[in-house]
């Protein structure tokens, strides 16, 4: 077998410079804060912050590479006091020498308080520049003396556009275009759920299954992956089905079916931001008056899905769940404001009563303004507030 046949396909297909990166954009592109952090060939301490198969292992290599930098790479899951001694020894050589040395440490989360603070004071000298990988909050898992003397870059989960080029050029490397299918294409995309690396770990898996002329399929791609793709299209109608079918069941009072509908989204890879905010719109449109409390409990999931992320961020989500169906309903709010947007499209410009009118000067309340309103809570004026021509109901 050829050398770099052992070598897997996600590995083969990491990127060498920042032209070649898919996806983020934002912090890639020509104005991104990382080609800006390249550009100026300032050594910098960088904690990049995103979900699994992002690219934050990739990005660390081509800022060495682009820097000229010696680049040392351990993960906190494995290192021990030993390995980071052997780093800080080999980047004072790398100092005596007049070259940068970057120091990867993937999953720093994983690193105690103690085994953190021990970076600090080579990363204030600038014996080394630390470059730490985390797929978890960093306010909540890198020590804040580590994030001050850091810049915390923030990676986007990979889109369904950016999954697909991935396959494509890799499709292209591995001269496959003839034996894949296009529905296999999107079967892999979904399975992906925004990891680069799931993508192409089951295409690899799936271009070994087939035979002769047989060519890779959706249930190849299944097989392939270890598991049965729901039959659920985020653009389709098994996505707007499933929600439809989720805030009724909510709203029904029926937990159980809710919470199935939930798991099924979740199964498919749907972006658990994306249910968190329609339970906060939910909230309010339908439990309202009845519970006031249910806004701030739908808005804390979302806030705690974003810090938390995905399995974890599935406890949450079940408990909103189950507390918004159970919840008493009230659609009052949500029916009041209906009519009043329709109040305001109707009379856009009813001139605002004069003794509704703020009264700042002598002349203002000599043409009327304010004229007999009490600033007092519950003060009905006996001309009402509306304007004439909007009906109260």
């Amino acid at each position: 077998m050829e050398e770099s046949k052992r070598v897997p396909l996600a590995e083969r297909m990491r990127p060498k410079t920042l032209d070649e990166v898919i996806g983020q954009e934002k912090l890639v592109g020509k104005n991104g804060t990382l080609r800006k952090i390249v550009e100026a060939r300032e050594p910098v301490s960088l904690i990049l912050w995103g979900p699994p198969g992002t690219g934050k292992t990739t990005l660390a290599r081509i800022i060495a590479s682009e820097m000229t930098a010696d680049f040392i790479e351990i993960s906190a899951v494995s290192a021990k006091k030993a390995d980071v001694e052997t780093v800080i020894e080999r980047a004072r050589q790398n100092w005596n020498l007049q070259v940068r040395t970057i120091l990867f440490v993937d999953e720093i989360h994983r690193f105690n308080k103690a085994q953190q603070d021990a970076f600090l004071p080579h990363v204030e000298s600038g014996l080394i520049s630390l470059i730490g990988a985390t797929t978890e909050n960093p306010s909540f898992e890198v020590i804040a003396p580590l994030i001050s003397r850091s810049r915390v870059i923030v990676l986007e989960q990979l889109d369904h556009t950016a999954i697909a080029k991935i396959i494509e050029r890799a499709v292209k490397l591995e001269k496959l275009e003839k034996k894949i299918t296009e529905d296999a294409i999107e079967t892999l995309t979904q399975i992906a759920n925004g990891d680069a690396r799931t993508a192409l770990g089951a295409l690899e898996v799936a271009a070994g299954l087939i035979k002769n002329r047989q060519k890779i399929t959706p249930g190849i791609i299944e097989q392939a992956a270890g598991r049965k793709l729901p039959r659920y299209d985020k653009k389709g109608d098994g996505h707007y089905d499933t929600i439809s079918a989720f805030i009724k069941s909510m709203r029904a009072g029926d937990d159980r079916a809710a919470l199935y509908y939930l798991a099924r989204m979740v199964a498919a890879g749907e972006d658990p931001k994306f249910i968190a905010r329609r339970m906060v719109i939910f909230a309010s449109e339908d439990v309202g008056l009845a519970g006031n409390g249910a806004l701030n409990l739908a808005t804390s999931a979302f806030m705690a899905i974003e810090r938390v992320g995905m399995p974890e961020g599935g406890i949450i989500l079940s408990h909103v769940v189950v507390a918004l169906s159970r919840a008493k309903k009230s659609r009052e709010s949500y029916d009041l404001w209906g009519r009043a947007t329709q109040l305001a499209e109707q009379f856009p410009d009813a001139p605002i009563p004069l003794h509704v009118r703020n009264a700042p000067t002598k002349l203002m309340k000599d043409l009327g303004y304010g004229k007999d309103y009490k600033w007092q809570a519950g003060f009905e004026h006996e001309k009402g507030y509306l304007p004439d021509e909007v009906p109260r109901d």
